[in-house]
């Protein structure tokens, strides 16, 4: 099919198209790089005389097509989209041989020095560039097979069918014989061990940590199971989760077969899993119907919530979901403030248009949150059996396939929405419109309106601290009290509720980034010495990004730039290119 034109490639795939790749490495940990051979089976659709592949940072040493030497050009560095590699091929060409190596600063690899060292990548949204030579678009699909030497003792694992034991000699096969998008390759090298958990899915981790995942994810097996009743079979064969080191830009990211997760959502009571039902989602929505350009970004992540959502209220119940779609509409009502307020208002709509601009730009809530009230609008409004048959309907026809919000809105109107429905919903709206809608469905968690009640008879002295249920608090509880907090709210309120309640010390990051960020704006001192400690050790950009920029809004600068001179070598570029941009 002819692909939309994506900005943020120099590729034209709809001339000259990969199509599967082998790709042979070996890790260097002492020189933080990738030495490798990509081989391309490509498919030249208009007889044209080159195929241009995106690179970043790559010191390509030699390029052969049908196994002969060519020269190529590079062009120069352009910002967010690096270099054009430019290879001329002929009408018949079948394969193009890349051998190159990684930068040490390849922006899609973090090294994480130690006795046992450990790789990750991170290649959403456009930097496989940056460690495999690629049309990096997300409508562009290709299968791959791999080969990757690694130093002896460690686990190499990737977005294929992987192993779950170490290799005697360091090295590890791949296969991937599902075509995936560029930014679904991702490899990881460490000392990890496996933990089953059921008979398609299981865990890996580190092995101080391993016990602890196995148990946090036990209802992973349930999980898949229960999407599967709502949405159509899992068709990716296992389902795996490997924790990563805390430097982990991301909460998770849904690569195929093995999603990769933050060790910050290990609680010890399983409170923070809708993480996992999150990206389990995505095996269907991103992974088997992708946006077709970054400008369509929403189309994966709304539909991955509402899944998300579907998911934890069939294995948790209808409280637990509301109380988490209640605390996405807090986020979403933040996110749209802000971004209202920007220089890019525009951003608001789910439909985007980020030429010239990095697509990091449009991950916010928009994407994530307003995709997730628009189709549980659609859903109150044609009634949830006819949504999920509709649902179901459009993963399976579309499976493997690219999607642009066009299309959607088309298959939607022919297969769900009538006239009346349309302007019902408003969909021009919702799409195409900034800011939120008037008709965005109302949530209301019970047990949330009973917290809110209670926060605010806290705030006026009429509840004392050792009357608050907070033993019994669900995070989400927790969280919703504290992230709430009024400008009346002071410092010596803050200490004495962490004296009763040890919240500094709370084992779940999502609280105690809210009272962190709190503790800024109160000016609650007594909590920086573990505002140091967590922003110098966990680098998920969701935590880190909103401190710093609390520090910047309450003119504590010096403070925000000493911590981050200590904490930036840690970092992920993804969360390095945010924060720097906070504080410069």
């Amino acid at each position: 099919m002819k692909l939309a034109r994506d900005p943020h490639t120099w590729s034209k795939p709809n001339e000259a198209r990969v199509k599967h790749l082998e790709w042979n490495a070996e890790v260097n940990f002492a020189t933080h790089t990738i030495a490798a051979v990509a081989l391309y089976t490509i498919e030249n659709l208009t007889g044209t005389d080159t195929i241009i592949f995106d690179t970043k940072g790559l010191s390509i040493s030699e390029v052969l097509v049908d196994d002969v030497p060519v020269s190529v050009t590079i062009s120069p560095d352009k910002a967010y989209i690096g270099s054009a590699l430019s290879v001329p091929i002929q009408k018949n060409s079948k394969d193009v041989m890349i051998t190159y190596t990684t930068s040490p600063d390849a922006e899609a690899l973090l090294w994480v020095d130690g006795d046992k060292p450990f790789l990750f990548s991170q290649s959403q949204a456009i930097l496989a560039r940056t460690w495999v030579p690629c049309q990096d678009s997300p409508g562009v699909r290709i299968t791959y097979n791999a080969r990757v030497k690694v130093p002896q003792g460690l686990m190499a694992l990737m977005s294929a069918e992987n192993p779950q034991s170490v290799s005697a000699d360091g090295t590890y096969t791949f296969k991937m014989d599902q075509p995936i998008p560029s930014y679904l390759m991702a490899l990881a090298v460490g000392d990890v061990q496996f933990r089953p958990i059921g008979d398609r899915t299981g865990v890996y981790a580190i092995p101080s940590l391993i016990e602890a995942a196995a148990n946090e994810f036990s209802d992973m097996q349930a999980m898949v199971d229960a999407a599967e009743k709502l949405y159509g079979p899992y068709v990716w064969g296992r389902y795996d989760l490997l924790v990563l080191p805390p430097a982990f830009p991301f909460g998770g990211m849904e690569n195929p077969k093995l999603t990769f997760a933050t060790p910050t959502i290990i609680a010890g009571d399983k409170s923070l899993v809708s993480l996992v039902a999150h990206e389990l989602a995505h095996s269907w929505s991103g992974n088997l119907v992708t946006n077709s350009t970054w400008d369509d970004f929403w189309l994966n992540e709304g539909f991955t919530v509402y899944f998300e959502q579907r998911i934890m209220e069939a294995v948790y119940g209808r409280e637990r979901a509301e109380m988490l779609a209640q605390l996405s509409r807090q986020d979403l009502d933040a996110t749209l403030a802000e971004i209202s307020a920007s220089a890019h208002p525009e951003d608001t709509r789910l439909k985007l248009a980020l030429e010239g601009r990095s697509p990091d730009d449009g991950m916010t809530d928009i994407a994530y949150n307003k995709g997730y009230f628009f189709l549980r609008l659609i859903e109150e409004t044609a009634g949830r059996d006819k949504f999920d048959a509709f649902i179901k309907s459009y993963f399976n026809t579309h499976k493997f396939q690219v999607m642009d919000t066009e299309r959607f809105l088309e298959y939607l109107r022919a297969n769900l929405v009538t006239p009346e429905m349309e302007r019902q919903i408003n969909i021009q709206a919702w799409v195409y419109g900034e800011g939120l809608p008037a008709n965005a469905p109302v949530v209301q968690s019970n047990e949330l309106q009973k917290v809110d009640e209670m926060r605010m008879a806290w705030e006026k002295g009429e509840m004392k601290n050792e009357q608050l249920p907070w033993a019994s608090w669900s995070y989400q509880e927790r969280y919703r009290f504290i992230s709430n907090f009024s400008e009346a709210v002071a410092a010596n309120q803050m200490k004495t509720l962490d004296a009763q309640f040890e919240i500094s010390a709370t084992g779940n990051n999502e609280v105690l980034f809210a009272w962190l960020e709190q503790a800024i704006r109160k000016n609650y001192t007594p909590a920086y010495d573990e505002l140091e400690k967590f922003l110098t050790s966990v680098g998920r950009r969701k935590f880190v990004a909103p401190l710093y920029e609390a520090m910047v809004a309450t003119n504590q600068m010096p403070l925000a730039k000493s911590i981050y001179a200590k904490a930036r070598p840690g970092y992920h570029a993804v969360t390095v290119g945010t924060v720097d941009e906070l504080l410069k």
